[in-house]
């Protein structure tokens, strides 16, 4: 594909989490003005996926190569399919390119391997649009951890805020030090509340009522700590693998109430974030985006925790929802420019790199 470089570009971002909520997908302008980068956020909606399609994505990591490659094609379809609706329920008539993180399936860069489910050849059939798709495979080929990806986001479009905090399925954040971006995943966060809602019927904790009704249990808590105090000083990703290898039988225990483990899953969270975030005196803006930052019990146990020049920031609902999906298609326009968006500093790879393959 030709190298486009222009000052205006319109693309949907689509981004899959591992909380399983559903797709987003953001249709984006991104204007370059001297040499800044501006974005609007036009249209932007999540489609919940159907309980067939959560229980394919929940499982796909048992399934036989077979199985997987098949199900990677009719993913990617799915995702083409849902895109051509948002194109015609938004009457959208210009889209320079479709950037698709696709739905993370395995992630383990320490074998040198990351595969997220969604065949871009399959979206671009389905759409007929260009489309930008694999962002974190040359990265890890390249000895990165493949993750975090949204930190070059973070540094071109969000310069205003000291810290970036994402509280998706894993909290991670970024932030500048002595010139280089710096990021991180720092725990499990709707991954590990989702997977307790889920025992009762529910998809999430509205607004951290349950778990604002529970109370801490220490032995839990500590349990918690232990999985998390060895990670600080490396900071590896975080990922499926993970969770369910540490953390995911501690949760299973009932003799600890429901509510009692909402509550200190929260306040974990917003311990091990707090450890992350350098103590400044100097105030500090902190970005929370990402479905934690709609629970607002989490958001208060977290500010309670932070010094009173640290301030939480929660944007409008539509930058808070969309945000990762915003900065996919940043990252498609960067690769449309054969520009650098993927960071050594924060993915620990041996270069930087313009990653994701290009198709049409």
């Amino acid at each position: 594909m030709k190298i486009r470089k222009s000052h205006k570009y319109k693309v949907i971002g689509i981004m899959s989490g591992t909380s399983l909520d559903g797709l987003d997908i953001a249709f984006c302008k991104f204007t370059r003005k001297k040499k800044k980068w501006e974005f609007e956020i036009k249209e932007a909606q999540t489609y919940s996926y159907t309980s067939d399609w959560k229980t394919k994505l929940a499982n796909a990591h048992h399934l036989t190569g077979e199985a997987l490659a098949h199900l990677h094609t009719q993913y990617g379809k799915l995702i083409g399919q849902l895109c051509n609706q948002f194109i015609r329920q938004h009457e959208i008539k210009t889209v320079d390119l479709i950037a698709s993180h696709g739905h993370t399936i395995f992630h383990q860069p320490q074998h040198k391997f990351t595969f997220q489910l969604g065949d871009g050849n399959a979206l671009h059939a389905a759409t007929g649009l260009s489309v930008a798709f694999d962002f974190r495979s040359l990265d890890v080929a390249l000895s990165g951890e493949g993750a975090p990806l949204v930190p070059i986001g973070d540094r071109l479009l969000f310069s205003d805020f000291e810290v970036c905090l994402n509280l998706g399925g894993i909290a991670n954040l970024s932030m500048e030090v002595k010139g280089e971006r710096n990021a991180f995943d720092i725990c499990f966060c709707n991954m590990a509340l989702n997977y307790l809602t889920a025992k009762i019927g529910k998809d999430f904790d509205k607004d951290g009522k349950l778990a604002r009704q529970g109370s801490v249990n220490a032995g839990l808590l500590k349990n918690l700590e232990k999985i998390y105090s060895p990670l600080r000083g490396k900071r590896p990703s975080l990922g499926r693998e993970g969770f369910e290898k540490e953390m995911q039988s501690l949760l299973d225990d009932e003799s600890v109430s429901l509510n009692d483990r909402l509550r200190t899953v929260c306040e974990s969270i917003a311990h091990q974030i707090a450890q992350a975030v350098p103590k400044s005196k100097k105030k500090t803006k902190i970005l929370a985006t990402g479905g934690g930052a709609l629970n607002s019990f989490l958001i208060e146990l977290l500010q309670a925790r932070l010094s009173p020049h640290q301030e939480v920031v929660v944007p409008d609902k539509t930058l808070l929802n969309f945000k990762e999906a915003l900065v996919f298609a940043f990252l498609g326009v960067l690769r449309l420019r054969n520009e650098i968006n993927v960071l050594k500093s924060v993915t620990g790879a041996s270069q930087n790199s313009c990653s994701g393959v290009l198709i049409g």
